[in-house]
């Protein structure tokens, strides 16, 4: 079922929950009942949610979170897979139909995306979290990635994310080990950004949320893809990119603002543009 609003939009999925709330797009994994469990359609609909919220002119910045005690327990491993001709479980094309386009929607989004975790996040759901920008952990969350245990290794990038974030031997003892790293550690690892009460998680999730969609919007979205592709360039190549956006910036609305607010002494109104 889906239902569209104009203004403060409310978009209704079967399995997630779309709202905008001025230029934050709020984008819920709702299928609490089984722990926010990815299904393929499941997973479908966070992607549409997640490209329409890039796409919207209106919307600066977008937070994830799950509804219910958890933000995402992973895949739900009582959907039978199809079956290969040599008689072997299809693995590979739910990853990539439905489950890699989930993190490629949130790293391509041209603008930031908070990531609010409660409870677990593990499989796909630590995925999804590490793929955000920013990411506000409760004090009792954790992240798992216990592929090992059924003979896999994690997928839909999260040893990617690790090995970015928090180095080659945390990622190595967090994906062959597959043990639960609580919040406190993540944080300390700097896997998270920011530990909260857990009554608080959606809240500060949404005030970051806030804050970042009332920053300039160009000089985030090129921080952003500035920073994706620091492990994928050579230095001399970024530095000629970052030339070229910091020129860019030059012609926006919200750097004229910016520098007449500095020699105002005042807060900068930036207006996204």
């Amino acid at each position: 079922m889906t239902g569209r609003q104009k203004g403060n939009v409310s978009v209704e999925y079967q399995y997630v929950r779309a709202t905008r709330d001025g230029a934050v797009a709020h984008v819920e994994l709702n299928r609490p009942e089984a722990l926010n469990a990815w299904l393929p359609e499941f997973a479908d609909e966070v992607a549409d949610a997640l490209r329409s919220a890039a796409a919207d002119p209106e919307v600066r910045a977008i937070l994830i979170t799950g509804a219910g005690r958890a933000f995402s327990a992973g895949a739900d491993v009582t959907r039978p897979r199809e079956i290969l001709p040599n008689g072997d479980p299809d693995l590979s094309s739910w990853l990539h139909k439905h489950y890699n386009p989930v993190v490629l929607a949130v790293r391509e989004a041209p603008k930031p995306v908070i990531g609010a975790i409660q409870g677990a996040a593990a499989g796909l759901g630590a995925s999804l979290a590490m793929s955000c920008d920013l990411v506000v952990v409760g004090e009792s969350s954790y992240l798992l990635l216990a592929f090992v245990n059924i003979a896999v290794m994690p997928d839909a990038g999260a040893m990617r994310f690790l090995a970015e974030r928090v180095g080659l031997a945390r990622a190595a003892e967090l994906c062959m080990l597959g043990e639960r790293l609580p919040a406190a550690k993540a944080l300390e690892w700097g896997l998270v950004n920011r530990v909260v009460p857990d009554d608080a998680v959606h809240s500060e999730g949404m005030a970051l949320a806030q804050r970042l969609a009332a920053g300039p919007t160009l000089a985030l979205a090129n921080i952003k893809k500035t920073l994706n592709e620091t492990t994928q360039v050579g230095l001399a190549e970024q530095l000629a990119i970052e030339a070229d956006r910091q020129q860019e910036h030059g012609g926006s609305l919200d750097y004229a603002e910016g520098k007449a607010a500095f020699v105002d002494k005042r807060k900068a109104r930036f207006q996204g543009r």
